[in-house]
């Protein structure tokens, strides 16, 4: 038996997510289809986290035990062959039987993009925010900043039953490394690097960003909406085909 790590990209918009799920077309159920094509096993590649709907990917990775022999190389070349254009596989590699795509994450990074031009660009409308509207931008980064540390994200964190709740020994925490806005032409993108990420944590902070970028909220109301504790004291969810798994770490 092998255990074979797959890093792909994909284009999140016309996917019901990254979880297979009955009569929807899902990022791990079709890899596990073009798998099962190449090597004739059934296997369910676990990846390092669950991706919603429309959220699209630079660098997910996936890990499957199995028993084929084709070279990693190989698989890769007839995977690509089979799997639509919008999902690409961009490794695969032997690892060790105790790797494990989410488990084994030490890190990860995701991007989110906001075009801020007065039009978006058609081709550029299902990968990016358009919000042409008024943004104090350098407020925005100042209240980025204030999520760098250990903190308990409650605030921003959506509820989801299956992923368990603080009060049955879940915890909320996570540590942040990076987190700031950056211009590049007419995109302002928020990028942020955590230990660890709950469900919509890095939407919901987008959300909140952007209500301080409108002057709704101060810099400063950051840390009393971390304090709160309460999804209620924070911003709207961001869209989510504005945000980029962008990488892992191990």
């Amino acid at each position: 038996m092998r255990n074979l790590k797959i890093v792909l990209a994909y284009d999140g918009s016309d996917f019901a997510g990254w979880q297979v799920q009955p009569d929807s077309a899902t990022i791990q159920g079709t890899l596990a289809s073009a798998i099962g094509r190449v090597t004739g096993e059934k296997v369910l590649p676990q990846g390092s986290g669950r991706t919603d709907a429309g959220v699209h990917a630079l660098g997910q990775v996936a890990t499957c035990a199995l028993e084929s022999p084709i070279p990693a190389g190989n698989l890769l070349r007839a995977l690509n062959d089979l799997l639509p254009a919008s999902i690409r596989v961009l490794e695969v590699s032997e690892a060790e039987l105790e790797f494990h795509a989410r488990k084994s994450a030490r890190g990860k990074t995701y991007r989110y993009r906001i075009c801020r031009g007065a039009i978006c660009p058609p081709f550029l409308a299902r990968y990016v925010w358009h919000h042409p509207y008024p943004l104090d931008e350098n407020a925005m980064r100042q209240a980025s900043a204030l999520v760098l540390g250990e903190h308990d994200f409650t605030s921003f964190a959506a509820v989801d039953p299956e992923r368990g709740k603080e009060e049955n020994g879940v915890s909320n925490v996570r540590r942040i490394s990076l987190s700031g806005w950056d211009r590049e032409a007419e995109e302002l993108i928020y990028t942020v690097r955590g230990s660890g990420f709950l469900h919509h944590m890095v939407r919901n902070l987008v959300g909140t960003f952007v209500l301080v970028g409108k002057r709704t909220l101060r810099p400063e109301d950051i840390s009393r909406i971390l304090q709160a504790k309460d999804r209620s004291a924070a911003g709207a969810t961001a869209p989510a085909h504005g945000l980029y798994l962008v990488n892992v770490e191990y």
